[in-house]
């Protein structure tokens, strides 16, 4: 099963591009971040004409996430848990049954879009933290669980210097402060593997900015993660960043990174 994550950095506007994508790359399941719509404006049916059943949690003009699978969902909620105030669009979760012999397997998919936190310090660094809080408490239940599970989105943060081409420009950056790099380690020591790093030691850029030729001179970082349960980790085949999906003629900022589970 090959799930992939995407910020398509405004879906109508891109969806030419995200169109493309998926017919090349035809991922079994798809997160995708920053839809920027509201779910009825959602271009699900030229979705569905490529053969995914579609599963969104908008918003108008800003944030939004959706999950598309080739296999239905079993089961799917919306909004991350713990703060019933907080109308922001950005956790999907769903179940799809994995095609094998027998009874398949079932693989949850979190879709997510972290807070970006800047200005920081301040409010929004404040709520970045503790929506990574809440995170870690979802993903203590999910392990608990002991289930197959992909938690894939753009999290909006850097986890190491070796994942941004000149990490001292980021140094005071929400996505890389110390405190949002810690709150990233206390999360993959509850027991999850950051699949890039599973297998990879090169940087796996995600996101190129679109000022001052970021691309042309790849000048780039890493903040689309995928991070798995031990029982997701075991079945771990390959992952990549499809960096072609940049270079198009109105691409997102964003690359997609994908993994693979031998199901």
């Amino acid at each position: 099963m090959k799930i992939a994550t995407f910020n398509v950095n405004g879906v109508k506007a891109r969806l030419p591009e995200l169109l493309d994508w998926l017919r090349e790359a035809a991922p079994d399941v798809a997160a995708l971040q920053e839809i920027k719509s509201v779910d009825e404006g959602f271009p699900r049916e030229a979705v569905e004409d490529l053969g995914y059943h579609v599963e969104t949690h908008g918003q108008k003009g800003f944030n939004g996430v959706a999950l598309l699978s080739k296999r239905p969902f079993e089961e799917v909620r919306r909004g991350l848990p713990g703060d019933e105030s907080d109308a922001q669009a950005r956790w999907i979760e769903g179940v799809v049954i994995a095609e094998g012999e027998g009874e398949g397997k079932a693989v949850r998919v979190c879709g997510l879009y972290l807070p970006n936190g800047n200005p920081a310090p301040g409010p929004k660094f404040e709520y970045k933290l503790g929506w990574m809080d809440r995170l870690a408490a979802r993903a203590r239940e999910i392990l608990a669980a002991e289930e197959i599970a992909v938690l894939a989105g753009d999290y909006n943060v850097i986890p190491q210097p070796e994942d941004a081409k000149r990490p001292d420009a980021w140094r005071e950056d929400a996505l890389f402060r110390p405190e949002s790099r810690a709150a990233w380690r206390r999360l993959v020591h509850l027991g999850l593997t950051d699949a890039w790093r599973a297998l990879r030691a090169d940087p796996g850029y995600t996101f190129w900015d679109y000022q001052a030729g970021a691309w042309g001179r790849d000048d780039g970082i890493r903040i689309d993660h995928a991070l798995l349960t031990p029982q997701a980790a075991d079945r771990l085949r390959d992952c990549g960043v499809d960096r072609a999906a940049r270079a198009r003629e109105k691409p997102s900022d964003h690359a997609p990174m994908w993994v693979e589970l031998a199901l």
